[in-house]
């Protein structure tokens, strides 16, 4: 005769089984549900932005007179441009910082400076705007004036200078602050996972703190250091509020950086442009939308491709 307590393993086996297939479940329905997000938002821009780009471009006010494209060029040009200047300055920064609070600042200071930049990503972008476009950028003018008479001979730097500082520099500037927390804390939470065997090793081999960081450290987190930055990259291009906000666009293509014709964004000419629009005028818009999907996507194939390259030699497997 069967014990009753001889079916216990069998009946801990099966309540298992289940919570896997309960979980694998689950698993399965989010990331499908993500891929089902994310092609259903690119089929209501491809269906709605479609009409747009196959009609008269002369029924269509906002190209004045011209095409799709050359309407959506410096547009394009803008958003790349503005979130481009914006990577440059925050990934240096973040990744200062983050080395700052996981291997050099005492713990408390430490715990702190943490709070505060994870603090930082909760401001919201309309908070960021108003403090680039009444704070920032009457400041920061000078400096321009500055550049502009001292180094105008640098293409960035070209004349005229803006008056009023509403520059595609300020934008990129608001767009850094923005973005740095969200590097910032990707970074810092990766270079607390480098194994503690390998910055031991460095030390005991007489290296000190910073060719330690520079073998060890840095090594171990190229990868994630990629794709900390392209998640900030994202977040950029797609920026709105603060962009429409700061930047003064007048259209046109152009790298100067401290004028005030600058070339608007997408996402920031959605926004100011949409409330006035109609008919076609508002699937032209949402076709705009559809050039953002594609570039932020692309964008983002190349740094998962950059990532799986380089992971080989990140020390993280």
């Amino acid at each position: 005769m069967t014990s009753p307590t001889a079916s216990l393993p069998t009946r801990r086996r099966t309540a298992q089984r289940l919570g896997d297939r309960i979980f694998s479940g689950a698993t399965l329905t989010a990331g499908t549900l993500i891929l089902a997000t994310l092609a259903a938002v690119a089929a209501f821009l491809l269906v709605q932005g479609f009409p747009a780009l196959t009609a008269n471009p002369d029924e269509i006010s906002l190209f004045d007179g011209g095409t799709f494209w050359t309407y959506v060029a410096p547009l394009a040009f803008g958003t790349v441009w503005a979130a481009f200047l914006a990577l440059l300055m925050a990934v240096p920064v973040s990744i200062g910082i983050a080395l700052f609070i996981s291997h050099y600042a005492p713990r408390r200071l430490a715990q702190a400076l943490g709070y505060v930049v994870d603090l930082l990503a909760a401001v919201p972008s309309v908070v960021f705007g108003l403090w680039g476009a009444n704070v920032l950028a009457p400041a920061i003018q000078p400096i321009y004036a500055w550049l502009t008479a001292n180094m105008g001979w640098f293409p960035l730097f070209a004349p005229p200078v803006s008056g009023t500082g509403r520059t595609m520099m300020t934008a990129g500037i608001v767009l850094a602050v923005m973005i740095l927390p969200v590097i910032t804390a990707l970074c810092r939470e990766l270079f607390l996972q480098t194994p503690v065997l390998h910055e031991e090793a460095a030390l005991a081999l007489g290296a000190t703190r910073w060719e330690m960081i520079r073998m060890a450290v840095l090594p171990f987190g190229r990868s994630g250091i990629i794709s900390a930055s392209m998640l900030g990259l994202g977040r950029a291009l797609g920026e709105t509020m603060a962009v429409a906000m700061v930047l003064s666009a007048s259209g046109g293509i152009s790298f100067k950086v401290l004028t005030s014709a600058n070339p608007g964004t997408i996402a920031a000419n959605i926004a100011l442009s949409f409330p006035e629009a109609f008919g076609l005028n508002v699937d032209a818009l949402i076709a705009t939308g559809l050039l953002l999907f594609a570039i932020t996507l692309i964008i983002n194939m190349i740094a998962r491709w950059i990532v799986a390259r380089r992971k080989e030699f990140s020390g993280a497997n």
